[in-house]
């Protein structure tokens, strides 16, 4: 007890002399303690620097547009899709993380599997619960999901679907929602007023707004001349949302970009919303688009031509059996009108027969020989192994050759030189968790340096300027004979994902 005793008394002077010590270095300054501050004086600016008054109109624009966006929003969904991937255990290492290092993944215990997420968007149309969103959003999915605007997810059955207009219909179960009107594109104009809404990097409910760029193109015969051309920033994972017009109304599907660096550069596209509408009621009532078709071949326009773009549809060719061969078309007629509505150029030929009746009479008034004519035939249905896009080649492109040796690509002076390509095999296009559509090349490598970094190893090349790629023979023919002076339009298909690529002469 009398050491206890001791040694506490010890304790309480060692911490009286520690606290005396504190109280002297504090009184004289000994310890760099902070110095309390004054408080620094401010005044906030109470007023704007301009009055309402004087932007009426702009601060009247603002409101407007907080309404358009707060009508739309809760129709727009954001489209979650997972997908398991085999992996064979011979492999020594993963094919998909060599392609793909920096996509999302999980693998399962048993390491037998990847299961592969990706985004989208769509729109409700219907108060049942159907969505609209790209075919290659959903293509070859395990799994869909949709996630609503206020924060709910729903699983969504796929009703139906089809690769070559790149739409998909979807259903969800909510007695709750809310659809949008799809507008009448034909009287869409260049200039218009839009927005973008979608889910762009998984950034979910993203507006963007701009105009129409470009409408129905009369002198491309390929798809763009068919989509509604935008400003409206578009990027990855915008697939399959809308376009909107002033009346909250959609007037397009976004389905592509033009970029050569995989984000929006200002260059959109948009799948018409008539076309959207057309193909949403095929597929509800019969499951499957039901195509018409005329039975003829035209060629794309030329420079010079003056009735390729402005006066009609040029027939080159006449398919046997066809509708129009039952109406005695011929090569060299000029299409002016179907059923009354003028037909300036293919896409517009293109949209009359998506929206025209099969097996009913349809008036054709052409233009042969100097002299109008009118015939009569009835549209069928597209069979399944025609040619769909109906065009020839233009005049001047290159044509198929003999076949070279598989890799041979020393000889390819070209602005594609520098891209290294190898064939698609069914097995790669497995490992590269492809679309079943997907047809071209596989990038290899790129050469440093190139100025073409935006590609990737593994992107697979399925088009060069609308020309179709189907093997490396066809690539180094079409790069061999491009003109290196002029940009070149690179259709891509990397990972589900397709947008195009724009190489421009350095």
């Amino acid at each position: 007890m009398k050491n206890l005793a001791k040694f506490l008394l010890f304790v309480l002077l060692i911490s009286a002399g520690i606290s005396l010590l504190y109280d002297y270095r504090l009184k004289h300054g000994g310890l760099n303690l902070p110095s309390v501050r004054k408080p620094e004086k401010y005044t906030l600016a109470s007023t704007p620097s301009v009055d309402s008054k004087q932007v009426a109109s702009l601060d009247a624009l603002n409101r407007e547009r907080r309404a358009l966006v707060n009508s739309v929003i809760p129709s727009v969904v954001a489209v979650k899709t997972s997908k398991k991937i085999g992996i064979r255990r011979e492999y020594e290492m993963d094919p998909f993380e060599f392609f793909f290092p920096n996509q999302r993944r999980f693998r399962n215990p048993n390491d037998e599997a990847l299961v592969q997420n990706a985004l989208g968007s769509g729109v409700i149309v219907t108060n049942e619960g159907h969505i609209i969103t790209n075919n290659h959003v959903v293509d070859q999915v395990d799994e869909i999901e949709v996630q609503l605007s206020d924060g709910r997810t729903k699983k969504a059955r796929l009703v139906g679907a089809d690769s070559q207009v790149d739409l998909a219909v979807l259903k969800i179960d909510d007695p709750g929602v809310k659809p949008l009107k799809l507008a009448d594109s034909d009287s869409v104009q260049a200039g218009d007023f839009v927005l973008a809404i979608g889910n762009p990097f998984g950034f979910e409910e993203t507006v963007t707004d701009g105009i129409i760029s470009s409408k129905g193109r009369p002198n491309r015969s390929d798809f763009f001349g068919d989509l509604l051309q935008t400003n409206a920033a578009i990027n990855p994972g915008n697939s399959g949302g809308p376009l909107i017009n002033l009346r909250g109304e959609v007037i397009g599907i976004n389905t592509a970009i033009i970029s050569r660096s995989g984000g929006s550069q200002g260059i959109g596209f948009a799948i018409p919303s008539n076309t959207v509408r057309t193909a949403l009621e095929s597929l509800l009532k019969q499951g499957r688009i039901i195509r018409g078709y005329l039975g003829i071949q035209t060629r794309g326009s030329q420079p010079g031509q003056s009735n390729a773009g402005s006066e009609g549809v040029i027939v080159e060719e006449v398919m046997p059996g066809s509708p129009a061969a039952q109406a005695h078309l011929q090569p060299g007629d000029v299409i002016r009108k179907f059923n009354g509505r003028d037909v300036k150029n293919m896409y517009a030929l293109r949209s009359v027969l998506a929206q025209a009746e099969l097996n009913k009479n349809v008036e054709l008034e052409i233009v042969r020989a100097g002299k109008p004519l009118k015939v009569t035939t009835q549209i069928k249905e597209q069979p399944v192994d025609y040619e769909t896009s109906g065009v020839l080649p233009r005049r001047g492109q290159p044509q198929p050759q003999a076949p070279g040796q598989p890799n041979d690509q020393g000889a390819v002076s070209s602005p594609l030189a520098a891209i290294h390509v190898d064939e698609l095999t069914p097995e790669m296009a497995r490992q590269l968790n492809l679309p079943n559509n997907a047809r071209g090349v596989v990038v290899t490598s790129v050469d440093p340096d190139s100025g073409v970094a935006e590609l990737q190893k593994g992107d697979v090349i399925e088009e060069i300027n609308q020309q179709p790629v189907t093997s490396v023979s066809d690539y180094n023919k079409i790069a061999a004979s491009l003109d290196p002076s002029q940009p070149q339009i690179l259709s891509v298909c990397r990972h589900r994902m397709r947008s195009f690529l724009v190489l421009r002469p350095r």
